[in-house]
């Protein structure tokens, strides 16, 4: 849900100061033609989601399946820098700890409209021309077309942050080829540019320049015309005649054949005898989450790959809450986003310790809480 990233420190400091501000224009609604633009406005907080975010984004969604003259919608994000950096879990963290409604909500409504999202009526186009990490992946990779660039860098690093890879991404990380989706899971690992589409993240890959070309054609199109083929040829249109390749190509064997671990210390065990300097680096991120995220996403990744798409939210829904409840996802902000030492002491702090009985008590009923049911 949140974007997360050591390097540089800059970027989380601009999502924290900035969670509490003003409801006015951080999400921009147009009609132009048959298209319906939805733009996220927060460009100095990266376009971070908040709760009031979504509630406007999924309220004007809602209508626009009732529109007559709509027929297609397309979002963007603000600013030259982010699509959508991630989501406000500051604002949740403070709200859990205080009393307050801000986290019973958010988690709620937030998978409420990535499933809006993933069943829309009308075609939905992402562009996500930049920094586009958790809640981001909410808002963009259910949709029909994802639309990466040189310029986006794509995430789910919640396991730094003792929370877990949400918005869905139980449905879309095990679906990705090979173990590829558990790597990304545990790790946080960064995808950048063209890497995102042959991830399998991003439908299409273009140049940044050609954006607004792709906006203009998308607006240009009648609503007779607003359908997957043809927006499949107009983003083909701006495909570069020489892609280039895939950087994790040379690791995708030792991805799949140490990812396919069946634990996560096996995966770590399997990572430290190939003894590679790419299994090196994965080892040393895997150190420094925490357990209880770690062991927690590995088994969400398990249950997520055999289950259907609403009913990957009713057990994120329940996680969620699971999470607020225990000490780590509140180690992590303040060690990430209040004190920023970024030195956080989990409990339990080593992988061992973290029992099975432990990891299957994340995924039962949350007492007190009506469980999301969206089918």
């Amino acid at each position: 849900m949140l974007r997360l990233c050591l390097r540089p420190p800059s970027v989380l400091s601009q999502i924290a100061k900035r969670t509490m501000s003003s409801t006015e224009s951080e999400v921009l609604f147009d009609c132009d033609g048959a298209a319906r633009i939805i733009t996220l406005n927060r460009p100095k907080a990266l376009n971070a989601l908040n709760l009031s975010m979504v509630r406007q984004i999924y309220s004007q969604m809602k209508k626009w399946l009732n529109d007559d003259k709509a027929g297609l919608v397309f979002i963007k994000g603000a600013g030259e820098k982010a699509f959508c950096a991630g989501g406000d879990v500051l604002s949740v963290t403070q709200s859990a700890k205080s009393g307050g409604t801000i986290h019973k909500e958010f988690f709620r409504e937030e998978y409420m409209l990535n499933y809006l999202i993933g069943t829309y009526k009308l075609p939905y186009v992402a562009l996500i021309d930049g920094i586009t990490m958790g809640g981001g992946c909410g808002l963009s990779i259910h949709g029909d077309f994802r639309v990466a660039t040189e310029k986006t860098l794509l995430a789910m690093p919640e396991t730094a942050l003792g929370l877990f890879p949400d918005v869905g991404g139980s449905f879309f990380l095990p679906r990705l080829p090979g173990k590829l989706g558990m790597m990304l899971a545990l790790t946080g690992y960064r995808l950048k540019g063209v890497d995102v589409f042959h991830s399998g993240l991003a439908t299409h890959y273009v140049e940044s320049k050609n954006i607004a070309e792709i906006e203009n054609e998308l607006i240009k199109l009648p609503k007779s015309k607003c359908n997957n083929e043809r927006i499949e040829k107009i983003l083909n249109k701006f495909t570069p005649e020489h892609v280039p390749g895939f950087s994790l190509q040379s690791h995708l064997e030792t991805i799949n054949t140490t990812f396919n671990g069946k634990s996560v210390e096996n995966i770590i065990e399997k990572l430290t005898a190939k003894g590679d300097d790419f299994s090196k680096k994965q080892v040393d991120e895997l150190m420094k989450m925490s357990p209880t995220s770690l062991k927690v996403t590995y088994q969400q990744l398990i249950n997520g790959s055999v289950t259907d798409f609403p009913s990957v939210f009713t057990m994120e829904h329940r996680m969620g809450y699971h999470f607020l409840e225990a000490y780590d996802f509140y180690e992590g902000c303040r060690a990430i986003l209040i004190d920023k030492d970024r030195n956080p002491k989990w409990k339990p702090s080593k992988l061992e310790d973290v029992s099975v009985d432990t990891v299957n008590k994340y995924f039962g009923p949350v007492h007190g809480v009506e469980d999301l049911i969206l089918a």
